[in-house]
């Protein structure tokens, strides 16, 4: 009888895996099943999740290497501190040059030519693909600008032209500076004043704004007996200084009826001087009030007749020189090497709030 009930229990035990077992299966054909029982839906569609499913490994997969795909640039700026003009400018870089365009951009600030200098010996090394460049001066490039032809980094510059060999450098995004100065300095030949006694404001010297802003009033001045500047100093674009400037000049009782500063808060600071000192200035006023940028505040200075004059010096070249490293990435060749921008000058009786509105900064 035990061994009966020994055999009978093998018996229990064996039917039982077999139970077993045959439920795994059937389990596991009912996990299977949803993929069978799909057959009868379109290819296509199942080709399709398929597809997206592949899309999404791959596009994960591929997501570390595409940060190396990043085109890097160096990009070398005078201090975006410096003016209106040229904090929308570094704002406009910054907006571009973003991983989400396709670049890795590193930035670099300074008013002084030797510190950009090294800013850019600093890039080169670094590796980067292109050098942009808004130089503090014109003149001292030609050695640091070989040096990273020699590495292979394509060199841009924007904003400001430099004394170098053209073949340095891939392309010039720029104003026209001596045509700004030519501009403005026609205008204020237009005022048709007895006599023009002229306190002359200067930004930075030896810079491309200053050199062709400087130019145009120092030959006018030189060929015309009526023309006298009667100070030139410079501001270093800085408001400050131009107040102290102009209030030197009113200290001394010097003659002046014109106010030629090289841009907008030089004009502005000059402006707080001949407030303090109850001079009028604008339209109709004692003392003609120049500037240059189109600053909205500025302009709406023009627009009240506070100010005569307003330069535009154009700040948005940022999708330009995407365009031309774009180009140059595909392998096609510019059609134009110097780029300029367009601009234009603003007189008080004249402008409009629709020329704010388009041409403020």
């Amino acid at each position: 009888r035990g061994n009966k009930q020994k055999g009978g229990y093998a018996m229990k035990k064996k039917l039982l895996g077999i139970l077993l077992s045959t439920a795994m299966i059937a389990t596991m054909l009912v996990g299977c099943g949803s993929s069978a029982a799909d057959t009868t839906a379109p290819a296509d569609s199942s080709t399709e999740e398929s597809t997206d499913a592949s899309a999404d490994a791959s596009a994960d997969a591929e997501a570390p290497a595409a940060s190396g795909d990043l085109i890097k640039v160096g990009i070398i700026n005078n201090d975006p501190n410096e003016s209106g003009y040229r904090t929308a400018n570094d704002k406009d870089m910054k907006a571009m040059f973003t991983e989400e365009n396709g670049y890795e951009a590193s930035f670099a600030y300074s008013l002084k030519n030797d510190e950009q200098i090294t800013a850019a010996q600093k890039f080169i090394q670094d590796g980067v693909d292109y050098l942009l460049l808004s130089a503090a001066d014109t003149a001292g490039w030609d050695s640091v600008l070989k040096d990273a032809q020699d590495a292979g980094i394509r060199v841009i510059l924007f904003d400001r032209t430099i004394d170098a060999d053209d073949s340095l450098y891939e392309a010039s995004i720029v104003s026209d500076m001596d045509k700004e100065g030519e501009t403005a300095v026609n205008w204020l030949a237009d005022q048709g004043l007895d006599e023009y006694n002229i306190i002359h404001i200067q930004g930075v010297m030896g810079s491309a704004a200053q050199q062709g802003r400087t130019g145009a009033l120092d030959k006018k001045a030189k060929s015309d007996d009526n023309w006298n500047i009667v100070t030139q100093q410079t501001a270093e674009w800085n408001a400050e200084k131009a107040q102290q400037i102009v209030q030197s000049e009113i200290d001394k009782g010097t003659k002046f009826n014109v106010i030629y500063a090289e841009n907008d808060d030089m004009a502005k600071g000059a402006v707080a001087a001949l407030d303090k000192a109850n001079i009028s200035h604008g339209v109709g006023k004692d003392v003609i009030v120049m500037g240059f940028d189109c600053n909205s505040w500025a302009l709406e200075e023009l627009l009240n007749q506070n100010w005569n004059y307003d330069g535009q010096c154009n700040p948005y070249q940022a999708s330009t020189i995407d365009g031309i490293i774009k180009k140059l990435e595909a392998g096609e060749k510019l059609e134009d090497k110097v780029v300029i921008m367009e601009e234009k000058g603003f007189d008080a009786t004249t402008i409009t709030q629709e020329d704010i509105d388009k041409y403020g900064i």
